[in-house]
């Protein structure tokens, strides 16, 4: 242990004799460490924010839809692949539908699995005007589930009654924009008024009986002003499947309770289906859960992090090899001093620890002052592109570790160099 420690000493003194080749030296560890630690962060920022911002549209929402049969494949004699193109017109028709019942009848098979179902219809984009004011919507129908699944805040009021499903009531939940723009953002005034709007040239009116919470999308931004934005008004969906004359659904989504795996859940949907469009020569159900997708979302993200750090980490090794040049200059200049260490009776073993261990300060002072300038440069591009910065601290520590493995792997060679030196030969050095 004194050894070491005296080593360490040694190896201090030295680099603080020539401390502008010392700075130099460990210039490519800094710029290395640096880089590395500043692509982890924003990589590490990143993927925090899309995985939240992902799990909070419902990590354990399964979304299930109409998608085209495809013809199966085959092989002609020249072993060519052909007939794997999409059947049909690619429009589904009525017959081709989800309907009520199907749906009914999957939440009665796996009543342990699903929370609530979520169903839309929209009917269409619209305006609503009271004099000079006026707000524009995206008139949407939905079931119950719908709010449970989208995670919909309530300010004033709540969701639809079972009365009002049930006998497709003109009646609309509006969000606090539409509230803002058309009763000057007085919620009590919105609750159990009338509007009137209109979609697709109609002219229907609603009585309001809910206000939620307007959310901005996590993905891109919105330039219009709170005045012309369109927000969702959400009206019953029997109500909206009344407007539009329809009977079913080209897809829909379930939510599953907690505890419940839901990537195994996704083909159990569609077994569950193939029976029921077994005949259809057209359309099959599909259906992928969202924690699927964050998942690929995450593996694409780290593996793209990881290569851009391993392109980054190539300064790492430059800078190894500046270690092993500036440790066989400082051997040559010091072949005298190794000569009278080895007189004295000095082991190969303890000249070659000397200089590893100087080797390994220097990587090591390099290391921790890159990983300060790589956390400052990755804190900084982070904020600059708007996510919370999030520096690991296990990417932190094993770039201290690499830094330090790199003193011992490029300061090995001139160590053992120095500690196979002659001493009378060295002793004779000029």
């Amino acid at each position: 242990m004194t050894l070491i420690y005296e080593n360490i000493l040694l190896a201090v003194n030295s680099l603080l004799a020539n401390k502008m080749r010392a700075l130099l030296t460990m210039l490519g560890i800094i710029i290395g460490i640096g880089s590395v630690i500043a692509i982890m962060t924003v990589g590490d920022s990143l993927t925090n924010s899309v995985s939240s911002s992902m799990e909070s549209m419902g990590a354990n929402n399964i979304t299930v839809g109409l998608q085209q049969k495809t013809e199966k494949e085959e092989v002609n004699e020249s072993g060519a692949v052909f007939g794997s193109s999409k059947k049909g017109s690619g429009l589904a028709q009525e017959k081709d539908y989800i309907t009520t019942q199907m749906i009914e009848k999957l939440c009665e098979t796996y009543p342990d699995s699903i929370e609530v179902i979520s169903a839309s219809e929209t009917v269409g984009a619209g305006q609503s005007k009271t004099g000079n004011k006026s707000a524009n919507t995206q008139v949407i129908g939905v079931s119950a589930g719908y709010f449970v699944a989208n995670d919909i805040t309530f300010l004033k009021g709540g969701a639809f009654s079972k009365r009002d499903f049930e006998g497709a009531k003109k009646v609309a939940i509006v969000s606090d924009k539409f509230v803002d723009n058309m009763f000057d953002g007085n919620l009590e005034d919105a609750i159990g008024n009338e509007v009137e709007v209109k979609t697709n040239d109609k002219y229907i009116t609603y009585t309001i009986v809910g206000v939620y919470k307007y959310e901005e999308a996590s993905f891109g931004f919105s330039t219009m002003s709170d005045k012309d934005i369109t927000t969702s008004m959400y009206i019953p969906l029997k109500t909206a499947m009344n407007i539009n004359h329809t009977t079913g659904f080209s897809q829909f989504s379930v939510v599953t309770k907690t505890g419940v795996d839901s990537v195994s859940f996704v083909n159990q949907i569609e077994r569950f289906y193939e029976p029921f469009y077994r005949n259809n020569n057209d359309f099959e159900i599909s259906a992928f859960s969202m924690e699927s997708l964050v998942s690929t979302m995450m593996d694409m993200l780290s593996t793209i992090t990881v290569a851009i750090s391993v392109i980054a980490g190539i300064a790492l090794l430059v800078g190894g090899i500046g270690v092993m040049n500036i440790m066989l200059v400082s051997i040559t200049e010091r072949t005298r001093e190794i000569g009278t260490r080895k007189a004295l009776g000095a082991t190969n073993g303890s000249i070659r620890l000397q200089f590893i261990v100087e080797a390994v300060i220097i990587c090591m002072i390099g290391g921790i002052l890159g990983i300060v300038l790589g956390v400052i440069l990755g804190n900084v591009a982070a904020t600059l592109l708007g996510y919370p910065a999030s520096a690991s601290a296990s990417s932190i520590l094993a770039s201290l570790t690499f830094s330090m493995t790199i003193g011992v792997f490029f300061g090995y060679y001139p160590a053992n160099k120095a500690a196979k030196m002659n001493p009378i030969e060295a002793l004779r050095y000029e």
